[in-house]
């Protein structure tokens, strides 16, 4: 059973030798409508937190070229919040962590100035002018104004299981772990942008969030998750359905594992499950990536003993940013990190009957969170 909350998962987790090689964040996506036209505009906010064993009394930024000469990692809480579209963009505010007040258990708290978040609340500001932005290349960010005030309800949860649990955690398992308490949430609230009033509701948020940690990144890079679905077999809106994908080649104990995917479809109260660490189900995933002139494309197919889900979403390359991180060692390991909110696709749901495939359901997805991307 993978749908049950955790909020523990959701707590603070760089202790021990994470203090200082590792990396916690915490993400949310969701779609706003334009308070005067109503129309859908997609947006992210994330809280990220780096190397707090190695703060110092004001942030210490890794692209930085004198802190590369002097072999300084990050460390910092960056609050990262941003939009999809075509005037995407991607805002980066840094804290020093001895001005950070963290809640070190669960339930998660982060407070800085006027940026909090926490289980069921966010609100903060980001503002960057284009001088700022085009002085400061080691902010790896783009020029804008963006302040939100939210609540969130966490509705389903994707929970992996023993992958992420106390006891793998404790030992570092694996490089990077991952926990999707809102995998299915509603967000109520407003959002300005660059002087533009948004209106957050929770039927029309299709809102998400999750959070990932460990000391490094993952290449590929995949993650596609969506809860505005509708059956193209009855035509109607699934109320009760998200489905979650993420993963690309997981490392235990430095050992890189071939490509590989956790991914579920929570099918109107029916949980299909597809994640590999479960070998009980047998899991099997094929997966590509396809970037072309004007959009990029993933195609997966997963099967497990009892069900498949083949699922195909495309993305305009206009509304995507290509998303910004350092890696706790300061490297910029990901330069092509496609990222967006406005996937469009089908995932199509058979399970098996007798040794054949009989169609659960054809299901068109809309409002996709969605992002892939390889080292280079």
């Amino acid at each position: 059973m993978f749908n049950y909350h955790d909020i523990t998962r959701n707590a603070f987790m760089l202790h021990g030798p994470l203090a200082q090689h590792g990396y916690d964040w915490w993400w949310h996506s969701f779609t706003a409508q334009d308070a005067e036209t109503g129309e859908d505009k997609p947006f992210f906010i994330e809280f990220f937190i780096c190397n707090p064993a190695l703060a110092e009394d004001e942030p210490v930024l890794g692209q930085l070229p004198e802190n590369q000469a002097a072999g300084k990692a990050p460390s910092y809480l960056m609050v990262k919040a941003g939009c999809w579209g075509e005037d995407h963009c991607q805002l980066h505010r840094f804290f020093s962590l001895k001005k950070v007040r963290i809640h070190r258990k669960a339930p998660y708290q982060i407070e800085a100035d006027d940026c909090f978040a926490a289980e069921y609340r966010l609100k903060g500001s980001i503002s960057i002018t284009p001088e700022e932005a085009a002085a400061h290349p080691e902010w790896m960010c783009d020029a804008g104004d963006l302040s939100w005030s939210l609540t969130i309800d966490k509705q389903i949860a994707f929970n992996v299981g023993y992958g992420a649990s106390k006891a793998l955690r404790d030992i570092e398992a694996f490089a990077m772990y991952w926990h999707a308490e809102g995998m299915k949430s509603a967000y109520q609230g407003t959002i300005t942008y660059n002087g533009k009033k948004y209106i957050v509701t929770p039927e029309k948020s299709y809102g998400y969030a999750d959070k990932n940690w460990g000391r490094d990144f993952t290449s590929p890079w995949v993650w596609l998750s969506s809860n505005c679905l509708k059956s193209k077999l009855t035509g109607k809106v699934l109320e009760n359905s998200v489905f979650d994908i993420g993963g690309g080649r997981p490392k235990v104990y430095f050992v890189p594992l071939d490509r590989r995917l956790l991914g579920v479809f929570y099918y109107e109260g029916k949980e299909y499950d597809f994640n590999f660490s479960h070998v009980w189900l047998n899991v099997k995933t094929e997966f590509s990536f396809e970037e072309r002139e004007s959009d990029v494309c993933w195609h997966v197919r997963q099967e497990n003993k009892d069900a498949v889900m083949e699922t195909e979403i495309t993305c305009q390359k206009k509304d995507m940013l290509l998303v910004n991180y350092e890696a706790p060692d300061g490297t910029k390991k990901h330069n092509r990190l496609w990222n967006g909110g406005n996937g469009v696709g089908i995932v199509k749901l058979y399970d098996k009957v007798d040794g054949e495939l009989v169609l659960v359901d054809e299901i068109e997805a809309t409002h996709i969170g969605c992002e892939y991307g390889e080292y280079c």
